[in-house]
């Protein structure tokens, strides 16, 4: 029964995108951005849906179980992060995106003012495939360890079937069929997740209170905040804070907002947003806590199981099916994004010159998917440090240059990219020195690059001045 069940969900999402061929149109405008006509509620359910991956599922509630309560802060704070980007980045880059006719991320970048940066684009191009490849491997990796704890299966064939979905309906509608695909797999993800809360919330609560019970797991594991004074507090809470305010340097949740139908709609794709991302972010906290009370051992299996060992343990076999295919529909919502605007930077972004028509994109598309596939099957790693790497490399590049391109700032194709360098390099050396369990590494990378851009302007500003 929990396999007909996860196949039938497959099944609907997969006919879902394919009936996105219906409304195609075979130009790269409608395959890269939906021909920008999106309307608010699917463009931000889409949105939410690809920003919450498998990482929610998988990664996020594992380290819920083995941290406890301060795990809060990465909700609060990435939520918090994420909002601030939207309101001071995304209105003038869903302008710039349609006034430049721009398909692709490092598009949006480079022809930002007009100056058409040709080495800007091709660098962005490079960093988008090399760290979205990564991040789309991940995606597939946590489908197949929840497929290997439920049915025992083989650790590649949950990234067999995830890579084999996200081809056929990526390559059939483009992101558009990743849009539609994302608002059905949105709800199958918000339900999935609040029917498992339920349920471990009436199971725990049925022999103790489940506060008392928390707390006696550990002294710290109901704290607030981890043992490290105030000022580790706050580098905790900054670094999440951080984290979300690189969602602007996410060229697939970019994307979402550059296909949105009108810059008026902002305001309600908004609401749809962050309502959503609520729910889901604090119901998956409540099951990675429930899922210590209820799965005691921990130390005795890695986990990013936490879920789908629940999930086994609480709900009778077509729940277990719909778990499954929640997790699932968290993995393609974002695997799918990953690799289109991988496709994306690889036609428009590495060849700009050529510019390679509709069917050499969709030709990327199958070759990004079986790249994605190779570095899934190559190793077990965690899903929770795997896509931290990707979304902070990917922050750290872009997120300063393009605050400062939304507050009408030109720097120079140079200083852009002494920016973008100066984040990567940071964020690699913050996390090999070991010193990212004091603060996640992003933030003082995204105040490094912000730094050589400010230090850029106001050299700029002050040479204006003179006379």
């Amino acid at each position: 029964m929990a396999v007909t069940s996860f196949i039938a969900f497959m099944l609907i999402f997969a006919l879902i995108g394919v009936a996105s061929m219906l409304r195609r149109q075979a130009t790269t405008t409608d395959y890269l951005v939906a021909g920008r006509s999106v309307p608010a509620w699917l463009a931000g359910l889409s949105a939410v849906a690809t920003n919450n991956s498998g990482y929610m599922f998988i990664g996020m509630i594992g380290m819920t179980y083995s941290t406890g309560l301060s795990s809060v802060w990465l909700m609060i704070g990435w939520i918090a992060g994420d909002l601030m980007a939207s309101l001071t980045i995304m209105k003038p880059l869903r302008q710039v995106s349609e006034m430049r006719n721009v398909h692709s991320f490092g598009g949006l970048l480079a022809d930002w003012h007009g100056h058409g940066f040709i080495h800007l684009r091709r660098i962005t191009g490079v960093l988008t495939i090399l760290f979205l490849g990564a991040y789309a491997a991940a995606q597939l990796t946590a489908g197949s360890k929840a497929l290997s704890v439920l049915f025992d299966w083989p650790l590649s064939t949950g990234a067999l079937i995830g890579g084999g979905l996200v081809l056929l309906y990526s390559y059939s509608g483009g992101i558009r069929a990743s849009i539609w695909t994302d608002a059905a797999q949105s709800f199958v993800m918000l339900g999935s997740m609040l029917i498992l809360m339920m349920a471990a919330v009436q199971t725990a609560g049925a022999d103790a209170s489940i506060p008392d019970a928390l707390a006696s797991v550990s002294p710290t594991y109901m704290q607030w905040f981890p043992g490290q004074g105030w000022s580790g507090a706050l580098l905790f809470v900054g670094g999440w804070i951080a984290a979300g305010f690189g969602v602007a340097g996410q060229p697939h949740i970019v994307i979402r907002y550059m296909a949105l139908d009108r810059v008026e709609n902002l305001g309600r794709f908004r609401i749809y947003y962050y309502t959503w991302f609520t729910l889901f972010y604090a119901a998956t906290i409540a099951v990675g806590l429930m899922a210590r009370l209820l799965l005691p051992d921990a130390g005795s299996f890695d986990a990013e199981l936490a879920l789908p060992l629940l999930s086994q343990q609480l709900l009778p076999a077509p729940l277990v099916g719909l778990m499954l295919a929640g997790l699932f529909a968290a993995t393609m919502s974002t695997a799918d994004s990953l690799i289109l605007s991988c496709a994306a930077s690889f036609t428009r972004d590495l060849l700009p010159a050529h510019k390679p028509g509709y069917a050499a994109t969709k030709l990327a598309t199958v070759a990004v998917v079986i790249v994605a596939l190779l570095l899934s099957l190559s190793g077990n790693q965690s899903v929770f440090a795997l896509v931290l790497i990707a979304w902070g490399l990917l922050a750290a590049a872009f997120a300063p240059l393009l605050l400062v391109l939304a507050l009408g700032w030109q720097p120079s194709e140079r200083v852009a990219l002494l920016a973008m360098g100066s984040g990567v390099v940071t964020l690699l050396l913050w996390r090999w020195s070991g010193l990212g369990s004091v603060v996640y590494e992003l933030l003082q990378a995204l105040l490094l690059a912000f730094s050589v851009l400010v230090i850029d302007h106001r050299s700029a500003t002050v040479s204006c001045r003179e006379p």
